[in-house]
């Protein structure tokens, strides 16, 4: 990579390489980072003409040591009147992100707004947040690969870096390591790189950091574990081993298990031989059935949890066909589907649950049924004496109000507390996509705003179409589901609707 200066205005930025592997666009985002002038202002004289966007580097023959020069404006600061007023842009920069109330856009690098999308909905979880926080910088696990490591460090940065700015974020260094770790988000066309499956980005993300989130050796013991990452405990995981008990990556599997997947348990029936089996499994999202005749999410996720498979049949000696009905036993705070169909802002998953769990959330329900009657001036119902099992109790690790959603009554912003689930989801991120395949056409994330009394910003929604946060209406969430040259929904993420215990 050949190193340069450039010089701009009175200034002289030395030193400065260029991967000649990214498009020059990534260039003039760093330069954007040094000088505050936005790529689109920034005039860079070289062989044959100015430097544009998408130009080969290697027929524009830059050499080492060569100095270039740069011309335009920085964005310009509003300066104070005369009166005592306070502009947002005369702020601190930290609470000018407090008050602009969202997080900065994320520069397009050249059709990363598949990438750009997933970081916005994942970064709207301050509960990963919290967790990556804690992850250190420099210190992995054995049982860790070295890229796996690189990139959990990398989204830890770029989630900080979203977090303290107001102006867009390159995220370079995190692209980087993503490309060395999944190769495939690497692929070029013609020298350019190309469009790739945000579902795909979405889980590979969310699976290495399922493994990087683990807790700390065997030798360590419990209270240490519960001081590091700020939890408590529940349900039968009293333990350090009964936690490790079926998690080969500890507290990255338990806690993705807790915050983001679903427990389904699955009746297996063979209809020919009358053979019939039960069966567990763990899934990070649930597949939306989509036909001619489901158009709604609620009716999708139902056929979703039925399907067909085919397998060796031990009584007939042969494959047969069986026919596999699946429902819910376990809730994660936050659950993503995969879909393309009409969807709701409020998901009640309560009909798809089986009868053990349906218990399990009656008590809870009435509960949070109750907390919204006393907001409209209704009285509260008698109160369930029947227990309620602690399967659905779940540590609220952020202890604010804000990690529970819509819903949830104050008592559980208390620092560690234990709050149960409900069933009930509101709608917090969507991905939405632009085309007529997945690894074409544009990506766009639309996240639900933290309500704050210092906000200036009145709604509910920002869309991030990549470096461009634009303010939406909650009542147009719900029409992101296609139809001509519209958004089309890809992955929505709910959070759950919770009471306190």
């Amino acid at each position: 990579m050949p190193t340069v200066s450039v010089k701009w205005q009175k200034e002289v930025f030395s030193s400065m390489e260029i991967d000649t592997s990214q498009p020059p666009y990534v260039f003039k985002c760093q330069l954007y980072d040094l000088t505050g002038v936005p790529p689109e202002r920034q005039k860079i004289m070289v062989k044959g003409g100015l430097l544009k966007d998408d130009a080969d580097w290697s027929t524009l023959g830059v050499k080492e040591g060569q100095k270039l020069m740069m011309m335009g404006t920085a964005d310009e600061i509003m300066k104070a009147p005369e009166k005592a007023t306070v502009f947002v842009e005369d702020l601190p920069e930290e609470e000018q992100v407090v008050a602009v109330g969202h997080s900065p856009g994320l520069f397009n690098l050249g059709n990363t707004c598949y990438m750009n999308s997933t970081i916005q909905c994942l970064h709207s979880v301050p509960e990963l947040k919290s967790a990556l926080i804690k992850y250190p910088p420099s210190v992995r696990s054995n049982d860790l690969d070295q890229s796996s490591h690189l990139l959990t460090v990398a989204t830890r940065d770029l989630f900080n870096e979203l977090d303290k700015n107001v102006k867009p974020v390159a995220p370079m260094q995190f692209w980087t390591v993503l490309r060395k770790k999944y190769p495939q988000f690497g692929q070029l066309n013609n020298g350019l790189f190309m469009q790739q499956d945000a579902e795909e980005c979405w889980t590979q993300i969310l699976y290495t950091l399922s493994q990087a989130l683990s807790l700390p050796s065997s030798s360590e013991n419990l209270d240490t574990v519960k001081g590091l990452f700020g939890i408590e405990l529940v349900g039968s995981y009293n333990t350090l081993e009964d936690w490790k008990l079926n998690a080969s990556f500890g507290f990255g599997y338990l806690f993705f298990k807790n915050w983001f997947c679903w427990q389904c348990d699955a009746r297996v029936h063979c209809a020919e031989s009358g053979e019939e089996s039960s069966e567990t499994e763990s899934v990070y999202s649930l597949k939306c059935h989509i036909s001619q005749e489901v158009n709604h999410l609620h009716e999708g996720l139902r056929h979703g949890l039925k399907s067909e498979l085919e397998k060796a049949s031990p009584s007939l000696g042969r494959s047969a066909i069986y026919l596999k009905d699946s429902r819910i036993n376990g809730l994660p705070r936050y659950l993503t589907i995969q879909f393309k169909v009409d969807y709701p802002l409020e998901l009640d998953v309560y009909d798809l649950c089986s009868d053990e769990l349906r218990k399990k959330l009656d008590a809870p329900r009435k509960t949070l049924r109750d907390e919204e009657g006393k907001k409209l001036g209704l009285k509260s119902s008698e109160k369930s004496s029947g227990p309620v099992d602690n399967d659905v109790k779940m540590s609220d690790a952020e202890g604010s109000k804000d990690g529970a959603g819509a819903g949830e009554s104050s008592n559980a912003s208390s620092q560690g507390g234990l709050v149960h689930l409900t069933g009930v989801y509101d709608l917090v991120a969507v991905l939405t996509h632009k085309g007529r395949s997945a690894d074409s056409g544009h990506y766009v994330a639309w996240v639900k705003q933290e309500s704050h009394k210092r906000l200036l910003f009145t709604g509910k929604w920002i869309q991030y179409d990549d470096d461009n946060p634009i303010p939406q209406r909650e009542e147009d969430i719900p029409k992101l589901s296609g139809g001509g040259d519209w958004h089309m929904a890809y992955i929505c993420m709910y959070k759950a609707r919770v009471v306190p215990m």
